[in-house]
């Protein structure tokens, strides 16, 4: 029986290498995140409807998250393990990002609405491809006390490529005069060019980190298991296998999750119709004036900053967690960013949207922590030959709060809150802070290792 490998340290570049690609990831994400329901709007949704087109997201990624993680567990090409499923996953991606807000080209075969629909579509689930791996390589390659200093690099990552996606549209306004405004029915100039450029980065980050980063490749007892074993060769019906028996912190950390993303789905969706409504006091009928767009853009730069502290602040969380705990961090930065979204409520002028920054400096301390300390914390308790198929589940826990959200969400608002997205934003806050008081459940079964 030959060894197992014993995993080295890598430097911080090495670390910077290997994450590169979720910068592109995440500036398409962010693109998205900022600008679909606006897309969408322009193509005629209504805004109690707009949750059930955001369903496309979680449901694409609660399907193909597990096949992904448990797929590329089993996989070894020239390219490793991990890298194929980046590559394959960052040209759909971008060819998704280039013609969702080009949908309205297609409207001599579908009705726009429908076609961006099914672009999202395409481009939520290659996003969920390209990003399911990136996880399992961090435990792939890191020893268990550089984990939590891997997970916070990708973070960094993330936020960096959120800045970029989310404040994209309005530089390519403010910088170089693209214009903000359309006619009915078709997405604004800036808003096309933003998204093409987005897939452009998106590529190349993706190549950046295949070309630039190796993997162990498995040793002879894990290729002679490759071929013999049975539960490998039942495929698909493992997942089912795995999910039930999961580790006692992945339950735990799971309800945690669940209220956590569930908040940030109601931020996703609701905040360009409430900022809209709530700020600029415009009707929910308004979807296509100057102020709208105004509005449509100023989310775009909230959630830049939101992403510009996430990248910020990542980089203190291994620093804090070692003096503190991970769950203790996580709890504390929860609570932060539950705050920041309820203070939204007290802000109702233009003239006051400044204020909107500060409130996105806590839901950015949030965000840091919640990608990178459920991560640092699960690795731990997960079997390393099952890590990609147990990332891929783990993300059941981020999208079954988001596809709970989008059948309930737009009828909470239109019924309960009164078409007043407002509170959507501020209900979120309130599950954020319940989500800060579960993590103190949260069994961390090498807490004491943290780097």
């Amino acid at each position: 029986m030959q060894a197992q490998i014993e995993k080295k340290k890598l430097s911080f570049w090495q670390i910077w290498n290997m994450s590169f690609g979720f910068l592109g990831i995440q500036m398409g994400f962010a693109l998205q995140n900022a600008n679909a329901s606006r897309i969408l709007q322009t193509f005629g949704a209504d805004v109690e409807h707009l949750s059930l087109f955001w369903l496309v997201a979680p449901i694409t990624g609660m399907i193909i998250q597990p096949i992904i993680g448990h797929y590329s567990d089993r996989t070894w090409t020239k390219l490793g393990r991990r890298r194929p499923y980046f590559l394959a996953g960052a040209v759909l991606a971008a060819i998704g990002l280039v013609l969702m807000p080009n949908a309205s080209l297609f409207v001599a075969y579908l009705p726009a609405l429908w076609v961006g629909a099914g672009f999202l579509m395409i481009m939520d689930a290659s996003f969920n491809v390209a990003m399911e791996p990136f996880r399992a390589l961090v435990a792939d390659k890191l020893p268990t006390d550089q984990r939590t200093l891997g997970f916070a690099v990708q973070t960094l990552l993330i936020g960096l490529g959120a800045v970029i996606g989310s404040w994209l549209p309005y530089v390519l306004t403010e910088w170089f005069s693209i214009p903000t405004t359309a006619n009915e029915g078709i997405v604004p100039q800036n808003v096309l060019w933003a998204f093409i450029i987005g897939a452009t980065i998106l590529v190349a980050s993706i190549l950046w980190t295949v070309l630039r980063t190796s993997e162990y490749p498995p040793d002879e007892l894990e290729k002679s298991a490759h071929k013999i074993d049975k539960n490998a060769q039942r495929g698909l019906s493992s997942i089912f296998t795995d999910f039930i028996k999961m580790p006692k912190t992945m339950k735990q950390l799971g309800l945690v999750q669940f209220f956590s993303w569930f908040a940030l789905f109601s931020m996703w969706v609701f905040s360009t119709p409430a900022l809209a409504q709530h700020v600029w006091g415009l009707p929910s009928s308004d979807r296509s004036s100057l102020e709208f767009n105004e509005a449509g853009n100023y989310v775009g730069v909230i959630f830049g900053v939101y992403n510009l502290v996430s990248a910020l602040f990542a980089m203190t969380l291994p620093v804090i967690a070692a003096k503190i705990g991970r769950k203790m961090t996580h709890a504390i930065c929860l609570l932060i960013g539950g705050t920041g979204l309820i203070s939204i409520l007290w802000v109702t002028d233009p003239e006051m949207k400044w204020v909107l920054n500060l409130s996105m400096i806590g839901v950015g301390i949030a965000w840091a922590s919640i990608l990178a300390m459920p991560y640092a914390i699960l690795a731990g308790s997960i079997p390393a030959k099952k890590m990609g198929v147990y990332m891929g589940i783990f993300n059941f826990f981020i999208t079954a709060p988001q596809i709970l959200n989008g059948f309930i969400g737009g009828w909470i608002v239109r019924y309960i809150y009164g078409g007043q997205a407002i509170y959507a934003l501020f209900s979120a806050g309130l599950f954020l802070i319940l989500a800060a008081m579960l993590t103190y459940f949260v069994e961390d079964k090498d807490d004491g290792a943290i780097a």
